[in-house]
């Protein structure tokens, strides 16, 4: 029942999400606003299952205390993104996380930076604990994409899922 009932919430806030989105010019010449409902709708179409269960956040909110969180522990501020979409696991249980970032001018650097220092955690903690994990961690993919967008993938079948986004992105 409870996973019912979180999968009908997760879809209600995915499609509220995507309510505002429709299909739109490639990235580079999009607005903030425009950036992140594409990288919220990309993530959520090709992310696969685990979407469903870590769902895609795209902006920095008073109200919810897990973002700062999760902002922290990829290593990036609000001030090093114009535009985000991000899903990913808090849970030390799987070896989970898709970003899309637009960092702000001068900050490319600095979001490589922090997610490569996450991706290298990630797999200092999966060494020894549960099997398969760490093999993800190191398979993941951390790219520039033409239009400046920053996207990393660490989860199973991360290349079919870099290939979605980044095809969805690129446009």
């Amino acid at each position: 029942m409870k996973k019912t009932l979180s999968l009908v919430l997760v879809t209600v806030l995915a499609l509220s999400l995507l309510a505002g989105c429709t299909s739109q010019p490639p990235a580079a010449s999009k607005t903030p606003e425009e950036l992140t409902c594409l990288y919220a709708q990309a993530i959520t179409e090709h992310g696969g299952e685990p979407v469903e269960y870590n769902p895609v956040i795209s902006e920095v909110s008073d109200d919810d205390m897990l973002i700062p969180i999760i902002l922290e522990s990829l290593g990036l501020t609000q001030e090093d993104m114009v535009a985000f979409g991000i899903s990913m696991s808090m849970i030390n249980t799987q070896a989970y996380g898709i970003a899309a970032i637009m960092p702000a001018e001068g900050r490319e650097q600095a979001v490589l930076d922090g997610l490569q220092a996450h991706i290298d955690s990630t797999c200092r903690a999966f060494e020894h604990y549960i099997p398969g994990n760490k093999e993800i961690a190191q398979a993941t993919r951390l790219e520039t994409l033409k239009d400046g967008t920053i996207l990393m993938v660490m989860c199973e079948n991360q290349d079919e899922i870099f290939e979605g986004i980044k095809a969805v992105i690129e446009g």
